[in-house]
């Protein structure tokens, strides 16, 4: 497909980035810990640390793990939430060459000896409210060096009142035994005392082994080079650069996890090069807690996935946050809702900006203007460097306005699937191109719109039945604050629509969602059912999970 969206690009924005501005990530961080060694790199629970201190003691971090026999290429895993341990241990382990292996916190013991034992990671970083969980597999994994470290363990004098309040008071460290682990504490100590010894890195090594695909399968670890990592970073920040304002600190708020690629991309790596305050958010979900947080910073930036967004609006309190410094708000993961999208532009005066993208892709790949006047139901452009074209089942081509298979070519595309040649086949072809699974059509002036994943596609008597297209109608009833639409057998037409939702409103009934929806919709994509829930099923990072929600349904009406 010809580059149409060129034309539609905002002033600033190049069509090209320089993939050779940086050679590794290692030299990204070294440029900014120079640059902007007195600023606020990272902010958690009221304590921060400067880019110098982060410089020092991600030194420190990674020649201890050289201390530890780790060379270049080895796996170190990271198992935390977002605390300023995480990000010391993240540069720490790019600076010494290695790979980092990132996992999520609430991971069962299956997920987790999994993932240690397809990494081959021998070293992990674990926050002790879950080093229960590693005690159960680690003598199944390759893992051989554990440091544990606790939730105040960077936090002076306070974290001695926060850890005895996570541990005695809440309780909420089960008791574990991982013998020979050591503190992330003494990690540091024995790290000062040595020299970081720099290895040769270069766009050709992996920086990230990003686990995947973990609701529709068994994950696999995407492999993202140093080269995938800089050209999204590059990608993304040309992206931003015309639309923020350099006349102080940006100040971004964090409060998806940094082990997701959406956070640690987007916030971590790009707003890094610009000098910016992290404001780290241990738990997002304590919604209060985290308006109270919000109401502390004259915050610049914000990302998030939808629920995020609906959540905070949703909470008292929120109305009287200061949005007055807020120049961008972005939103990815999953679709973006219109009444979401509304709410939030009315509340902060700041557009919900959307993007898309997938771990396999660093994850940018198509992301709106940043000058976006309102809500426009688009995914946005192709960023710089980005190819995107829609394929139909044939893996033919299609047109302007066309319903196809997204595909993208550029560098932020992974070199593969760890250990999967056969998955890595299928996933990219001869040419560079990565199928995504997702359905798209694009307009004459070059902005894409996702129609949806393949797999959660409705088949009515025939008919495409889209769940995001429904969702978004019901989301827009007052009464509703989440929902979720998937296929159910139908005697009739095969399959037909259900939409289960969360209530706002106690007083919603299922003829008020129905009414609503014969106002919108044509009549196939009308529910036949309406089922209300307590909650819905999500990802760590608030993403609805419609396989898991079809599981439960169909257990329902066993």
């Amino acid at each position: 497909m010809e580059k149409i969206w060129l034309k539609s690009y905002p002033k600033g924005v190049p069509a090209e980035i320089d993939i050779n501005e940086y050679q590794s990530l290692a030299q990204v961080f070294d440029e900014a810990a120079a640059k902007f060694t007195q600023r606020k790199a990272y902010t958690c629970m009221g304590k921060s640390i400067t880019f110098g201190e982060l410089d020092e003691m991600s030194a420190a971090f990674g020649a201890f793990l050289q201390s530890r026999g780790l060379t270049k290429g080895s796996r170190v895993a990271l198992m935390m939430p977002n605390v300023l341990q995480y990000p010391v241990c993240l540069f720490g382990v790019l600076r010494a060459g290695c790979t980092v292996v990132n996992v999520n916190p609430l991971y069962t013991p299956r997920e987790l000896e999994h993932q240690l034992k397809d990494s081959g990671a021998d070293t992990i970083v674990v926050i002790e409210n879950f080093a229960h969980v590693l005690q159960e597999v680690i003598a199944h994994t390759p893992v051989k060096n554990v440091i544990v470290t606790s939730l105040g363990e960077m936090l002076g004098l306070k974290g001695i009142l926060v850890n005895l309040v996570v541990r005695h008071v809440k309780k909420m460290v089960p008791p574990f035994a991982l013998p020979g682990s050591i503190t992330f504490s003494s990690a540091i100590a024995e790290g000062k005392g040595r020299t970081l010894q720099k290895p040769q890195i270069g766009h050709e090594d992996i920086a990230f082994l990003q686990y995947t695909g973990g609701t529709t399968g068994v994950a696999k670890g995407a492999m993202l080079l140093h080269r995938n990592i800089v050209a999204n970073l590059l990608q993304s920040r040309s992206w931003l650069m015309p639309f923020l304002k350099t006349d102080g600190q940006q100040i971004i708020i964090t409060a998806l996890p940094l082990y997701h690629i959406f956070s640690l991309t987007a916030n971590c790596l790009v707003f890094t090069t610009l000098g910016a305050e992290n404001v780290l958010i241990p738990n997002p979900r304590d919604m209060p807690g985290f308006v109270e947080e919000l109401k502390k910073h004259k915050f610049t930036a914000f990302t998030g996935v939808n629920t995020l967004f609906n959540g905070l609006l949703n909470t008292p309190g929120f109305d009287t946050i200061d949005f007055s410094h807020l120049q961008i708000t972005l939103g990815g993961g999953a679709a973006v809702q219109q009444a979401v999208a509304e709410r939030w532009k009315t509340a902060t005066g700041v557009t919900l900006v959307e993007a898309y993208g997938l771990t396999e892709t660093s994850p940018g790949a198509v992301i709106n203007p940043l000058n976006l006047k309102e809500y426009n139901g688009c995914i946005g452009l192709p960023i710089p460097s980005t190819e995107v074209i829609l394929r139909d089942d044939s893996g033919a081509e299609v047109g302007i306005g066309i319903p196809g298979e997204i595909c993208i070519r550029g560098p932020q595309v992974m070199k593969g699937y760890w250990n999967k040649p056969e998955e890595t086949a299928k996933a990219i072809d001869r040419d560079g191109w990565l199928a995504t699974g997702d359905v798209g059509v694009v307009d004459e002036k070059g902005f894409f719109k996702i129609v949806d994943r393949k797999k959660d596609m409705v088949l009515v008597s025939g008919f495409n039945v889209y769940p995001n297209e429904i969702e978004a109608i019901v989301a827009m009833l007052p009464g509703v604050l989440e929902c979720a639409v998937i296929g159910v057998p139908d005697d009739k037409t095969g399959e037909a629509v259900k939409v289960c939702i969360v209530k706002k409103d106690p007083n919603l009934t299922a003829e008020d969602v129905l009414a609503h929806c014969r106002v919108h919709l044509t009549g196939y994509k009308i529910p036949r059912h309406v089922a209300f829930r307590s909650e819905l099923p999500k990802t760590n990072v608030g993403k609805i999970l419609r396989r898991e929600l079809r599981e439960q349904e169909k257990k329902l009406a066993a």
